[in-house]
């Protein structure tokens, strides 16, 4: 659906995007990640063709971004950031004003305004100034905007940025059923985000590709450490004893002497290692009785920061 094919983009010396390349499929969705300044936006710039590439290729369902624009640019719908709308229209002047700039034929407009209302639960709101909806309905409005002429890729920037928990709830949901129907490439900065909506992810930092995955793959191969936390009452003092024939374990700490009699602890083991039904066994042969038992689990913010930390670390060797 998408290929980008050893892509620069050059501002005199600054290399914004420096030779990059990546493919998504058809029904994806990818989540595009980077810190600020780290060439995001401007791939995704490149991709709707709003601006060009240096070097390299960026085809968009087989038509060359540049070579052939207007059909390429046909098959997405762009939805920026900072929601940029007619504040003076009502949602469906803006929806209709959409449909004739994307050459809706006339005797389809009145479906088409019809099915991407529908499509972003905007009916309700439908003669309602922009001016005088919530955030939470403007970023639907936007995002009716690019859905209009059935785009095959939609391209996303930040789309729940300043929204509050309710609002970013529905969004996201959104997003997962567009996802059915079309291509998406999701911006955010918000990790936990593209981690709940997105099958892959692309990691960008100083212009380059830092990895590209699943969220899962790249949460699995941060960890390289188990912690378990556990919280006992051992009033016999036997957790060292009741520890020793549990192979794998590397060091375990006294955490907390609770004021009710209970220890915390934690246990570090080997990533590839879970000994928790080793400590449920062993314990209750000694007697030790356990409140609470915790596996520390890697997240996406702590692969996105891995893989951040890493690259600069490279470039400064």
């Amino acid at each position: 659906m998408i290929e980008v094919k050893n892509v620069t983009k050059k501002y005199g010396s600054f290399v914004a995007v420096d030779n990059i390349s990546f493919d998504i499929k058809e029904g994806e969705i990818v989540g595009f990640l980077g810190p600020n300044g780290a060439g995001k936006s401007t791939t995704m710039n490149m991709i709707t063709g709003f601006i060009e590439p240096t070097e390299g290729t960026i085809l968009v369902n087989g038509y060359d971004i540049q070579k052939k624009a207007r059909k390429a640019k046909k098959e997405i719908g762009y939805m920026p950031e900072g929601v940029p709308l007619y504040n003076d229209l009502t949602v469906k002047e803006f929806i209709s004003y959409m449909a004739d700039l994307k050459l809706v034929k006339r005797k389809e407009k009145k479906q088409v305004i019809e099915n991407v209302m529908e499509d972003t639960n905007l009916i309700d709101v439908q003669n309602k100034l922009i001016k005088n909806l919530s955030r939470g309905y403007k970023q639907r409005v936007s995002m009716a905007g690019a859905l209009v002429g059935n785009p095959k890729v939609l391209i996303l920037d930040e789309p729940t940025v300043g929204l509050d928990p309710k609002q970013i709830t529905e969004i996201r949901n959104l997003i997962k059923s567009l996802g059915k129907k079309h291509t998406v490439i999701l911006s955010s900065h918000i990790l936990s985000e593209v981690s709940q909506i997105c099958e892959k992810v692309i990691i960008i930092n100083s212009g380059k590709i830092v990895a590209i995955d699943t969220p899962e793959n790249l949460e699995n191969n941060t960890k390289k450490e188990n912690i378990i936390t556990v919280t006992v009452e051992d009033l016999e003092n036997k957790i060292e004893e009741a520890i020793k024939p549990i192979e794998g374990i590397e060091e375990m700490k006294l955490q907390k002497d609770n004021e009710d009699g209970t220890k915390q602890y934690s246990i570090k083991t080997k990533a590839d290692i879970d000994i928790r039904k080793n400590i449920f066994e062993n314990f209750a042969k000694e007697g030790i009785t356990i409140f609470e038992l915790k596996k520390s689990e890697a997240t996406l913010e702590d692969a996105f920061m891995n893989l951040v930390k890493n690259e600069e670390k490279g470039g400064e060797e």
